[in-house]
């Protein structure tokens, strides 16, 4: 018996990568991560706190930390040339609803990390991050809760 050699295989590959790119316009800020709190139970009211400092999660009370990502808001802003920038974040709490329900919880005291005025020596991006207090209820409804917040970046 005679065996017919193996026929040779071609391999082909063709590799691809995606390339991005973000362009940001002088004087504009951008939302690099949303303020995230990560997963959280409830035994009794308590809070959960994202330092924007460290980014560390802290809770308090009866609510205990179950994981998730929890992290503070980052934006990033680009100014035109050397200026001062003044940083706003909320002084007043806004409401987080459930998804899918009419259930609400609060976040307040947001903390900005570093100073609210920046001085920006040249034409430069400069990143700053927003942390705040989730205050829980006891017998908080089970779900998703989403709100929204403002953040003003003034350049005079």
């Amino acid at each position: 018996m005679i065996a017919a050699p193996a026929a040779a295989q071609k391999f082909s590959s063709l590799p691809r990568a995606k390339a991005n790119a973000a362009l940001v316009f002088p004087l504009t800020v951008i939302t690099k991560q949303n303020l995230d709190f990560g997963y959280i139970s409830v035994n009794a009211a308590g809070t959960v706190v994202i330092n924007p400092n460290t980014s560390a999660r802290s809770v308090t009370g009866g609510v205990l930390a179950m994981g998730g990502r929890p992290q503070p808001a980052t934006f990033i802003g680009v100014a035109r040339s050397a200026s001062v920038v003044n940083i706003r974040i909320p002084k007043q709490p806004i409401t987080l609803t459930r998804v899918g329900g009419t259930e609400t919880m609060q976040a307040t005291n947001f903390t900005l990390q570093g100073q609210d005025k920046r001085v920006l020596a040249r034409m430069e991006a400069f990143e700053f991050n927003v942390g705040a207090t989730l205050n829980v209820a006891a017998g908080q409804v089970e779900g998703v809760y989403t709100g929204q917040f403002d953040v003003t970046v003034q350049y005079p």
